[in-house]
């Protein structure tokens, strides 16, 4: 049976709707339409009041999907408790992931938080999980700065959970010797882990590594690099993946090179991560506005039919 694709984002906006939890679907990966109108679907009362930088994952363990995102939001937040500083929300920012859970991605719980970690990390950004078959269990892996150089450049650390309340203690999972690293997405093909990041300088571009293990150690993949010798330095970022029927993978980069609603994702297409071959395909892609750092689920075609039809009246502020 066809698959479907659920994509989970957020909106780049200067009002708070902008920061709250976007769906799209699509039934072939390639052309997208917004849920709910193009409203959000599920609001952050908690924390910081805003959400950013999705990731969703269906638990082998539990049976439930779960929603993570950054708690953070600039709308109420930069004018306010961040004074306009990114360093400060680096510095200062959440220590928390929000998080939603649903059995059915229609009815969805109340938002929680998780604290990851102690007060010496600073925001955590960028949440993504990927299942370790290794070791039957769940990686959650985001990028932070941290007390240890000063919340200086940041680096990609990882957490494991089986049932997505207890976390492990914190580990680096990869730190980029000359840039700090940031937006980590790690993806399996034929028992090997991709793990795709955005390099902040040296190239500041996505960069592509691999591992026979979700936890690394992660080398650098340079057959990427040339993928990625065209795209402009310094205006990508949140690389976002999915593997369609026909076994090709389309990968997202999320563009922030205008203000505001002119930004989103463009696309590139590869029959395989193991070739690190990417052909940027815009053409054949269509969003109905610019989706932002979100994730890509596959769905049956009957999750898609519940999704498009289900009343979400009930899951926002009205």
């Amino acid at each position: 049976m066809a698959q479907a694709y659920l994509f989970v984002h957020f909106r780049e906006k200067t009002t708070p709707d902008g920061e709250q939890v976007y769906f799209g679907i699509s039934r072939d990966g390639f052309h997208w339409e917004a849920v709910n109108d193009g409203a959000p679907v599920l609001w952050a009362y908690y924390g910081d009041k805003g959400v950013r930088d999705f990731t969703i994952t269906h638990s082998i363990e539990t049976g439930k999907y779960y929603i993570f995102a950054t708690d953070l939001s600039l709308s109420y937040g930069m004018r306010n408790q961040y004074h306009n500083s990114w360093d400060e929300i680096g510095r200062n920012g959440s220590k928390y992931f929000s998080v939603w859970e649903s059995e059915d991605l229609v009815n969805w719980s109340d938002q929680r938080l998780v604290k990851i970690g102690d007060d010496d990390f600073g925001c955590l950004w960028a949440p993504d999980l990927i299942y370790d078959k290794e070791n039957g269990e769940y990686v959650l892996h985001w990028s932070s700065s941290h007390a240890a150089n000063d919340y200086g450049p940041k680096k990609i650390y990882y957490s494991t959970t089986k049932d997505f309340v207890h976390f492990s203690a914190p580990q680096v999972l990869y730190e980029k010797e000359d840039s700090g690293v940031i937006d980590s997405a790690i993806y399996e093909e034929n028992g090997v882990y991709y793990l795709f990041v955005k390099s902040e300088s040296n190239p500041a571009k996505i960069i592509l590594l691999r591992s026979d293990h979700a936890a690394g150690p992660y080398v650098r993949m340079e057959s990427f690099d040339e993928s990625m010798k065209d795209v402009e330095s310094g205006l990508y970022e949140a690389p976002t993946a999915v593997q369609l029927d026909d076994s090709r993978w389309c990968l997202f980069l999320d563009y922030y090179g205008v203000p505001g609603a002119g930004q989103g994702y463009v696309p590139f297409v590869a029959d395989s991560l193991a070739s690190g071959k990417f052909v940027r395909s815009d053409a054949f892609f269509s969003f109905p506005y610019g989706y932002k750092h979100g994730t890509i689920l596959p769905i049956t075609e009957e999750d898609y039919e519940r999704i498009k039809n289900h009343d979400w009246s009930d899951h926002g502020y009205q």
